[in-house]
């Protein structure tokens, strides 16, 4: 029998206070990691929903709403690997008072036992960060695609992702923006997670007066010194 990933839970160790450590300054100082600004997502809403989009169509936004605009992101490598260990979008250069789990309706943090985290399953090894509108767009891209090709339809990744992954000469890129409608703003950053399949949970950092300062998936835990 297959994995089922509807548990909305399963049990890693504790990171928060690492993720502390590691995300409250403005800028990372590790040297474990190598970090890349990405760009700019475009929130259209400022309901985030973060998942692997492959394999999770209707994934829910988290609880928590974010600001509504155009907002960087990074992307830190562990260096040994050269693999994605973390995925940040920063809402402002406010200090970051605390730091909690990122949760999604009906996920109450208090209901987690022992070392468990709520997050998202990878099975195809990419995740993403989107507004959930954007999500809207790129199920209608799916279903447009896929009454336009009808047996011809390769699926999502071969038609829309994929060409997204490779540069001009061919190299393959391990993150990338995509814009599922280009009538609307709104855009999909996706990457590689880690090491690949797994289920990885997210972590806000909030300022003084409990607003929303930056969000954090975390795919490889790197310890900070």
């Amino acid at each position: 029998h297959p994995t089922s990933f509807h548990q909305t839970s399963i049990i890693i160790m504790s990171h928060l206070e690492n993720i502390s450590k590691l995300f409250s300054k403005n800028f990372v100082e590790n040297p474990m990691l190598e970090t890349f600004e990405a760009g700019k997502i475009h929130l259209p809403s400022g309901k985030l929903v973060a998942c692997d989009p492959l394999i999770t169509h209707d994934m829910k936004e988290f609880v928590i709403h974010f600001p509504v605009g155009d907002f960087p992101v990074f992307v830190h490598k562990e260096r040994d690997s050269n693999c994605i260990a973390y995925v940040e979008i920063v809402f402002s250069n406010e200090h970051v008072d605390s730091f909690k789990m990122a949760t999604t309706e009906g996920q109450h943090i208090e209901d987690l036992q022992g070392e468990e985290v709520f997050g998202y399953p990878v099975e195809s090894g990419m995740g993403c960060f989107m507004d959930a509108e954007t999500q809207d767009s790129l199920n209608h891209l799916e279903n447009r695609l896929f009454h336009r090709k009808g047996a011809d339809f390769m699926g999502i990744y071969e038609e829309f992702f994929h060409g997204h992954f490779f540069d001009e000469n061919g190299a393959i890129d391990q993150f990338a923006f995509l814009k599922p409608d280009e009538e609307k703003p709104g855009n999909i950053f996706a990457f590689e997670t880690g090491y690949g399949e797994g289920f990885y949970a997210s972590y806000i950092g909030f300022g003084a007066e409990n607003q929303p300062v930056k969000i954090i998936t975390e795919f490889i835990e790197i310890k900070s010194e």
